[in-house]
């Protein structure tokens, strides 16, 4: 997922895409613990992915889009 596509989306989208990717992450953690998982960077992956998506939320908070 790149920085371009989710600067066009909604602020309630991206809080909502937010809250998504969590979860996800919380479950990759669960299924590595318990047996391992067939792609140890996908846990790095999502991490940048929450990242992007937090970042583009401050920047419209500065902006005053929220």
């Amino acid at each position: 997922m790149k920085a371009e596509e989710l600067r066009k989306l909604k602020v309630d989208e991206l809080k909502k895409k937010a809250d998504e990717l969590k979860m996800e992450l919380l479950k990759l953690r669960f299924q590595q613990r318990i047996s391992g998982l067939d792609n140890p960077m996908a846990i790095r992956n999502l991490r940048k992915d929450i990242a992007r998506v937090l970042t583009v939320l401050r920047e419209k908070e500065l902006r005053g889009e929220v």
